[in-house]
């Protein structure tokens, strides 16, 4: 399936601000199950673009834009080829969990077994598993758990836009019983971790089916889960959706968590308050690719430092939905 991926982000200032210093993670991984054809990245106002690789492998571009500037407009045009992945087994041999738990294995994978960031191991996310006895899980092959437990994370949690934000703690959606593709694959990271299966957050974007079933909204970047199984290595699978991932997603970027990961990261000089827009389209190569519609963000997603330095510092946080 060859797909293309429009990815805006706006950010409107009350006032001009000094400079502005961007990271962007947004260009599509060059991985087994995805062929990147093309990626372009224009910046407005005009800076020069620099990159780099991660340590997680992922394609970070950087930016200065050093003179006074009242917006700043980021648009990422990709695309990208994807494939069908081989159908998952039925099940695995109950030997993948020792084999989990082999000192070759935790030690390659040490990144992806200890809690982190926002993928923490709190009391509220005990008791959610008490309550929803997942412990059963694990009396289960290590496949067919990961496929019961996104399935459980599916059905106990509505899927809605506006209860949590990019900076929320798992413990928010947990109470609400509601929240967005960010809160889940967390939920299901955190999990997977305590039960010893290396996890990691994936960032991308999903070819949305509404046919299908898909909950995930169409105009938004998203994020699942990949779990390493020895026997079949990173397997993706999308809690928010109740499936494995496939070819209609597509992998910008891996992580322990969303803060590794953020499609956009940056710092400016200045007082003015701040506002952000994104647009996200995923259409067929075949389709024209039309301006996306905006999401509006309730609240600012710039937190402004002491005004003493005036400088406004932190992530231009997009919610991945």
């Amino acid at each position: 399936m060859l797909l293309e991926v429009r990815h805006v982000t706006q950010y409107h200032y009350a006032e001009p601000v000094r400079e502005s210093v961007m990271e962007v993670w947004m260009q599509p991984q060059k991985a087994a199950g995805q062929r990147l054809v093309s990626f372009d990245l224009d910046v407005e106002p005009a800076a020069q673009l620099f990159s780099y690789a991660d340590p997680f492998g992922n394609a970070v571009y950087h930016f200065d834009v050093p003179q006074p500037h009242d917006g700043l407009r980021i648009v990422a045009t990709s695309a990208v080829e994807t494939q069908a992945r081989p159908p998952m087994p039925d099940a695995l041999d109950q030997g993948e969990w020792d084999r989990l738990r082999s000192d070759f294995v935790r030690g390659e994978n040490f990144d992806f077994l200890t809690h982190h960031g926002f993928a923490l191991e709190t009391e509220a996310l005990k008791a959610y598993e008490a309550r929803h006895e997942l412990h059963e899980l694990r009396r289960r092959d290590p496949l067919t758990a990961m496929r019961l437990l996104a399935e459980t994370i599916y059905s106990s949690f509505e899927y809605q836009t506006g209860v949590t934000h990019a900076d929320s703690p798992i413990d928010l959606a947990l109470a609400a019983g509601r929240g967005v593709c960010q809160d889940f694959a967390h939920i299901m990271i955190a999990i997977c971790r305590s039960w010893g299966v290396p996890a990691r957050y994936v960032s991308g974007y999903l070819f949305t089916d509404r046919q299908a079933g898909d909950r995930s909204d169409p105009d938004a970047t998203h994020a699942w889960v990949e779990v390493f199984l020895p026997s079949l290595r990173w397997v993706g699978v999308d809690p928010t959706n109740n499936m494995f991932a496939g070819e209609r997603h597509i992998a910008a970027a891996i992580g322990r968590d969303y803060n590794d990961v953020p499609p956009s990261r940056g710092v400016y000089k200045g007082e003015a308050e701040s506002q952000l827009a994104v647009g996200v389209s995923v259409r067929q190569a075949r389709a024209a690719v039309t301006e996306p519609e905006f999401i509006r963000i309730a609240q600012p997603s710039f937190s402004r430092a002491g005004r003493r330095r005036q400088v406004g510092a932190l992530a231009y946080d997009q919610q991945q939905q």
